[in-house]
């Protein structure tokens, strides 16, 4: 069969869940995954043959897709901040705007390992706690971004931890001498959790905030793929996750240490008032590119 005439049925097929754009997208998608092609291939070789065994493992997975499952989790990948993550049901797909987040982490841990650059072999690393680390992706991206920072990650989830930790970036690692991130299992709305004695520079975290009440508004993709666990809180109690990141704060976090969560865009207000009322200071909710409050940013007092 030739890939351009594949490449249109896959697209038809898809049509009546996606754009054209996105279905397209995603069929250049899952060829090059499976199958080793690029997306000009069917343009540059328009007389490419796909063998029958291609065919049949591309069908395959087509039919996956058509039920909505998302492209990420049928080819086992996907794509933050410049980095490939492992994916699967039991983590949240990365959302590119997760990724402004992380970048402000890693200016963050940046300053502060440049300024400890002074004390030599004698400086302490920086050290960064990721809460409800999921596939890991925010703890790589950190640990990869700023070699020498130790990050370790948090999540109740067997599944998503298993996955963390099996990120490889082996060849990353080597080049640039960056430490591996630390994973572990805790349920962070346990307050008497015991966790550890440290003290970290840095805290971050893309804990679940979407209300029950709002799962009419996700795309069936989100809905029925991706884990509840990671996604959803109680109408009653919105806010739970973010009493707890402000409790783990005030524990963990270094004097004038950093903190930085994502949120719930219409409950910016109600968030900010959670880490105030904790006794944080140079609070800033900040947006996403879409120009939806999306963060929120915080330190701890010197004298805390």
């Amino acid at each position: 069969m030739l890939l351009t005439d594949f490449l249109k049925e896959g697209i038809s097929s898809l049509e009546r869940l996606y754009s054209t754009a996105e279905s397209r997208s995603m069929m250049l998608m899952l060829c090059e995954a499976k199958i080793g092609t690029k997306s000009y291939t069917h343009i540059v070789e328009p007389e490419y043959q796909i063998s029958a065994s291609q065919e049949a493992l591309l069908r395959e997975n087509l039919e996956r897709l058509s039920k909505g499952e998302p492209i990420q989790y049928v080819i086992g990948k996907a794509e933050f901040c410049g980095f490939e993550f492992k994916v699967g049901p039991d983590v949240l797909i990365p959302r590119p705007e997760t990724e402004l987040m992380c970048r402000e982490a890693i200016s963050i841990c940046s300053r502060i390992s440049r300024m400890r650059g002074a004390y030599g072999k004698k400086a302490a690393p920086v050290k960064v706690l990721d809460l409800c680390t999921g596939s890991g992706c925010i703890a790589w991206t950190v640990a990869l971004s700023v070699p020498g920072v130790v990050v370790t990650g948090v999540d109740i989830s067997e599944g998503a931890l298993k996955i963390a930790s099996s990120q490889n970036f082996q060849s990353v690692l080597k080049e640039t001498g960056a430490v591996s991130p630390t994973f572990k299992k805790a349920d962070i709305l346990d307050r008497d959790t015991e966790f550890t004695d440290e003290k970290y520079d840095v805290i971050i975290s893309n804990p679940p905030y979407i209300m029950e009440s709002e799962k009419p508004l996700l795309r069936a993709n989100v809905l029925e793929f991706e884990p509840h666990l990671a996604l959803f809180v109680p109408d009653e109690d919105p806010l739970v996750f973010y009493r707890a990141i402000a409790d783990w704060s005030e524990r963990f976090l270094a004097p004038e240490g950093k903190g930085l969560t994502e949120i719930n865009e219409v409950l910016g207000k109600e968030t900010f008032t959670v880490f105030k009322e904790a006794g944080f200071v140079n609070l800033d909710i900040v947006k996403d590119f879409y120009d939806k409050n999306r963060f929120i940013f915080y330190s701890k007092p010197k004298s805390q």
